[in-house]
C-alpha cells in the first residue's frame, strides 16, 4: 500500500510540475490581454464601452471573419497559410444574391450554393498545395484573385438581397434575458444577436473539438510541428494537409454566408482584408506561422482583441482610418516579439539567444 501511495504521489507531483504547452500559454496570453484592455476601456473612456450591445456588436459584426479563421487556424497549425478567405466570402454573397434574386432561388438552395462554393476552392487549394506540392501563399493568392474577379463576371453592380423568406431569416435576433442597457426614454432595451453569432460559436467549438480530442487534431500539430518526423509516425501528411485546406475552404463558404445574413448585399468590395484580418487574429491569438502551436479559442479571442483596439483607436478621437491600420501593425508586431521572446526563453532558458551574435559576445566580455 505505501509503495502505490508513494507511486501516485510521484505522479501527482509530476503533473502539477509539468509546464504549460506553448499553445495553452500563448492563448493564456491573449485571453489576458484583451480582458486588461477591455477592463481599461470600460475604466478611461466607459460609455459605449460600459454597453453590453456594443460588446456583442463585437460580434454581430465580425461573426464571419471568426468563422474564416476558425478555418485558417487549422491550416497554419499545419504550417500552411490561406490567404483567399475574403475572395471566397466575396464571391458566395453576390452568388446566393443572383441566384435568389434572379433564378429564384430558396434559402436552403442558397445555402448549399455558398457551401459549394467554399468546397470547390478548398479542394482545388488542396491538391494543388498537399499533392502537388506548390507553394501555399501562391496558390491560394491565385484564388484570392480568382475569387474576387468572378465576383464581377457574376454581376459589375453591387446587389441587394430583397428576398422574403431571406429577409426574414436576417432580420431574425436572439436577445439575452437579463442583459441590455436602458435608452434614453428610460426604457430598458435587451442585448440581441444575429444568427450568424450562433453560428460562429458553433464552429469555434467544432473546430476545438476536433483540434483537441481527434485523431486528425493530433495530426495537424504533428505535421506542423515537424512533417517528416510526422510522417515516420505514419501519419498520412499530404491527406491531413488535404483536409485542413478542404475545410479552410468549406468555412470560408459559411463565413460568406454569414456575411450576407448580415449585410444583405452581395459587392466586389465585401470582406476586404478579411483574410489578411484572419491572419492578424490568428497571430494575436497565439498561432504560430511556423506550424504546430495554435489553438482556436486563441484565434477567438485575438479577433476580439483586434477589434477592441480599433474600437479604442476610434474613441480616442483618432477616426482615420490609416490610425486603425498603424494601431493593427503595432499590435502584431508587439505580439510576435512576446511569442518569439517566450519561446526562445522556455526552449533554450536564456534571453540573450535571440540577440545578435556580436551583441551576446560583447555581453560576454563584461562579464
Amino acid at each position: 500500500m505505501k509503495n502505490e501511495k508513494d507511486l501516485l504521489t510521484g505522479v501527482s507531483e509530476r503533473k502539477r510540475r509539468e509546464p504549460i504547452s506553448n499553445t495553452n500559454l500563448l492563448m493564456t496570453i491573449t485571453v489576458c490581454t484583451f480582458i486588461s484592455m477591455y477592463v481599461l476601456a470600460m475604466l478611461i473612456w466607459g460609455g459605449g464601452f460600459l454597453n453590453p450591445q456594443q460588446f456583442l456588436d463585437l460580434f454581430n459584426n465580425n461573426a464571419f471573419l471568426l468563422i474564416i479563421a476558425c478555418g485558417l487556424t487549422m491550416v497554419m497549425i499545419s504550417g500552411g497559410i490561406d490567404i483567399s478567405g475574403g475572395g471566397i466570402t466575396a464571391l458566395v454573397t453576390m452568388a446566393c444574391v443572383v441566384y435568389l434574386e434572379d433564378h429564384g432561388g430558396t434559402v436552403i438552395g442558397s445555402l448549399f450554393l455558398a457551401l459549394g462554393i467554399g468546397i470547390a476552392f478548398g479542394l482545388v487549394h488542396g491538391i494543388l498545395i498537399s499533392y502537388l506540392e506548390i507553394q501555399p501563399f501562391i496558390v491560394t493568392l491565385a484564388g484570392m484573385f480568382f475569387a474576387r474577379g468572378m465576383v464581377t463576371i457574376v454581376s459589375i453592380a453591387p446587389r441587394t438581397a430583397a428576398h422574403k423568406a431571406f429577409a426574414s431569416l436576417k432580420q431574425l435576433r436572439i436577445k439575452i434575458p437579463g442583459i441590455g442597457y436602458y435608452g434614453k426614454t428610460g426604457n430598458f432595451i435587451p442585448a440581441q444577436i444575429e444568427l450568424g453569432v450562433i453560428v460562429a460559436i458553433t464552429v469555434v467549438l467544432a473546430v476545438a473539438v476536433t483540434l483537441k480530442w481527434t485523431r486528425f487534431g493530433r495530426n495537424l500539430y504533428a505535421v506542423g510541428g515537424h512533417s517528416p518526423s510526422a510522417l515516420m509516425l505514419g501519419i498520412n501528411v499530404k491527406r491531413t494537409k488535404f483536409f485542413a485546406y478542404l475545410l479552410a475552404g468549406l468555412l470560408s463558404g459559411i463565413g460568406g454566408y454569414v456575411y450576407l445574413l448580415h449585410t444583405g448585399a452581395g459587392d466586389a468590395a465585401n470582406a476586404t482584408q478579411a483574410e489578411m484580418q484572419a491572419i492578424a487574429s490568428n497571430i494575436i491569438g497565439g498561432t504560430l506561422l511556423t506550424g504546430g502551436v495554435g489553438n482556436v479559442i486563441g484565434t477567438l479571442f485575438g479577433m476580439l482583441s483586434l477589434k477592441t483596439i480599433t474600437n479604442i483607436v476610434i474613441a480616442s478621437g483618432l477616426t482615420k482610418p490609416y490610425f486603425q491600420s498603424i494601431t493593427t501593425g503595432l499590435m502584431l508586431c508587439f505580439f510576435i516579439l512576446l511569442q518569439s521572446i517566450i519561446l526562445a526563453i522556455r526552449e533554450k532558458g536564456d534571453f540573450k539567444l535571440l540577440l545578435p551574435e556580436w551583441m551576446r559576445s560583447g555581453i560576454k566580455n563584461k562579464k
